[in-house]
């Protein structure tokens, strides 16, 4: 096996590094396929997104196997205001807002499994084995023509690839580091890391820096055996643990002292979701609590986790850029998400659970194009949340 260095033109840069690495290098190829066409022509239905799709994994792997066991958890009653649930006029990947927030409920979440898959070919983002195709973004996302016109010619031969990213984690910036990023740490043990040829933010090159990724940005494999992990979004002490060993890494070089918070400004970035008093309210909290404040569309990783490593809570609006902070929060920290009435969301709640971290959350009033969330009310849960353990405080 050979420890060759590939350099190649994915990164923002224009050049890309791959680690040398135990399992065989990328090959360059020209290798044709047809198919992506007899996808398209065909028109068959066999389409699914690339997360939580286990049953699927199972019908087209060589071989499966349980990587950890599934374990159990009681959920965490959430902090919170009587009343603000009432508001509640909209959701988003929450089916039940009211079982989701008073706590006490048994879940099991599932085992970590791999699968091995051979002879798959990855074109465009999506994975095509047998007459499945498993996308890991939305078609959206590739250039209009490749839709209705399929490359049929691959950039790479690959012994042992790893997929670890999902639909989700390419879609939601906040699943990319709480799933795909632990999963990476699976990947790479079982073959070259990959991921879709996305272009990735600024803050996600950072964390891929920070955690030590080199994954393989690639538009088109011809994987020879590759494999796939899912757990069906579960949050078992397997993922708990390799998540927590990003979190060691990512403060490992910062100096972690006790503070009242951090508002992580969201401002205009990622799904729309503008809080017309957001910059009010961090002033005001930064006045009245001493609360820090972070602005993700300008601070880089290392200014966001030097701000929130030793926070006691992490304020903001209910979105993916609070998972900065989450990264940061020792257990027995909090989080303080504020939402629309029309679009309540409790993922973020699933990661607080498993990360021993308190959630809680205010209902904001709609306005027209979007919403305000009352100071007082926010001072009030605040004070809610119990004060950090004496070994961590």
């Amino acid at each position: 096996m050979t420890t060759e260095t590939i350099v190649t033109p994915q990164l923002a840069e224009g050049r890309y590094r791959l680690a040398a690495s135990l399992f065989p290098a990328p090959e360059r190829s020209r290798k044709w396929t047809p198919v992506a066409w007899s996808n398209y022509w065909r028109s068959y239905r066999n389409v699914h997104r690339l997360f939580r799709a286990g049953s699927i994994l199972e019908g087209i792997a060589e071989k499966s196997w349980e990587i950890s066991p599934g374990s159990t958890a009681i959920s965490r009653a959430a902090f919170f205001l009587p009343g603000q649930l009432e508001r509640v006029t909209g959701m988003a990947y929450t089916e039940d807002p009211r079982r989701d927030m008073q706590g006490g409920i048994e879940t099991f979440h599932p085992p970590v499994r791999g699968f091995l898959v051979k002879d798959a070919i990855l074109l465009d983002g999506s994975l095509y084995k047998a007459n499945q195709r498993l996308d890991l973004h939305s078609r959206a996302r590739i250039p209009r023509r490749l839709r209705y016109i399929p490359r049929m010619q691959v950039e790479y031969e690959l012994d042992c690839g790893a997929i670890y990213s999902s639909y989700d984690g390419n879609e939601f910036f906040g699943l990319w580091l709480t799933d795909d990023c632990p999963n990476y740490i699976l990947a790479k043990d079982q073959g070259i890391p990959i991921t879709s040829n996305q272009p990735a933010s600024p803050h996600m090159l950072q964390y891929e820096k920070e955690f030590g990724m080199t994954p393989l940005r690639a538009n088109s494999a011809f994987l020879r055996t590759v494999a796939l992990f899912d757990d069906c979004w579960g949050n078992n002490f397997s993922k708990h643990a390799r998540f927590r060993l990003l979190k060691e890494k990512l403060l490992s070089n910062v100096k972690v002292k006790q503070h009242p918070g951090v508002f992580i400004l969201r401002r205009d970035s990622g799904k729309p979701r503008i809080m017309h008093n957001e910059i009010e309210l961090a002033e005001y909290l930064r006045e009245r609590r001493g609360f820090r404040i972070v602005d993700v569309t300008k601070d880089d990783v290392p200014t966001i986790v030097a701000n929130c490593a030793g926070a006691r809570i992490i304020a903001g609006i209910e979105g993916s850029h609070l998972v900065h902070g989450l990264m940061a929060l020792q257990p027995g920290g909090a989080v303080l998400t504020l939402h629309p009435s029309y679009r309540f969301c409790s993922v973020i709640k699933r990661t607080t659970d498993m990360e021993d971290l308190r959630f809680g959350f205010v209902v904001g009033h709609a306005e027209a194009g979007g919403f305000r969330a009352d100071p007082v009310e926010v001072e009030r849960t605040l004070d809610l949340f119990p004060p950090l353990p004496a070994c961590i405080a």
